[in-house]
């Protein structure tokens, strides 16, 4: 599968945004998304799923159309996301969050409520164990009881990837999942992108720690004042003279 976006633009009145970007992910592939503050990188996220309207270009999973489409209709194609801002539901346990993330997936509507309440019931017990197996892999297990607003930051922060991730996504975009994290937290979590890729998810990874994205990114595409400016390998972007001025303003000469 591929996620393709394509002349993508986005306007709030007078102020652009997002201008003609286009990039694109292959199943299984992972590509760093960066830039300074402001460049335009959450605006992508929140258009890629459904969030914003795109004033103009498309978004494609392969070759249908998503850029019309609602988050939860998306989620259904198989992309699913985090939040720069911890977006966890916390009064509820760990093991009901994750329960939320996999009923874009059930089949058993409402009127399956009322007609067939077996098939909720079996419906019901099977995504219970499903989370369990995804707080396993997270190594979340010991956590499933909690009450997600008393775990410690950097564990909410893993919680919101395995809600993700309980949608059964092709497609991973992670919105700066390493901000707020001490440097062992940082570690775990480079291991958990490594274990999702290895499932053959796809993720794209918006984040500010330059170390993570130029160890785990064989990819990366810059934006600035909601342009592409680059894309390439880590050395290409690290030696790229537009990504430093971007960064560090223009040199003086």
């Amino acid at each position: 599968m591929h996620l393709h976006v394509e002349n993508l633009t986005m306007r709030f009145g007078g102020v652009v945004a997002l201008e003609g970007v286009s990039l694109g992910l292959d199943q299984g592939e992972i590509l760093g998304l960066i830039g300074p503050n402001g460049s335009g990188k959450s605006t992508l996220f929140n258009v890629v799923t459904g969030f914003y309207r795109a004033s103009s270009g498309m978004v494609l999973l392969d070759e249908e159309d998503l850029t019309e489409l609602y988050p939860h209709e998306i989620t259904t194609w198989g992309l699913a996301r985090t939040f720069q801002n911890l977006n966890l539901f916390n009064q509820m346990t760990v093991l009901e969050n994750v329960m939320v993330g996999m009923h874009a997936r059930t089949s058993a509507g409402l009127r399956h409520f009322f007609y067939n309440l077996g098939r909720v019931a079996r419906e019901e017990r099977e995504i219970r164990e499903r989370a369990r197996e995804i707080l396993g892999e997270m190594g979340l297990e010991e956590h499933s009881d909690e009450q997600a607003k008393n775990l410690p930051y950097g564990i909410q922060k893993r919680l919101e990837i395995a809600r993700a991730l309980a949608s059964d996504p092709k497609f991973l975009l992670l919105d700066e999942p390493a901000a707020g994290l001490n440097l062992a937290e940082t570690e775990t979590l480079q291991e958990t992108i490594n274990q999702i890729l290895r499932k053959g998810i796809a993720i794209l990874l918006v984040e500010h720690n330059m170390r993570i994205v130029m160890n785990i990114c064989p990819r990366i595409c810059v934006l600035n004042y909601g342009a592409k400016i680059a894309e390439g390998t880590p050395s290409e972007i690290s030696d790229n003279e537009a990504v430093v001025e971007a960064y560090l303003g223009k040199r003086k000469r």
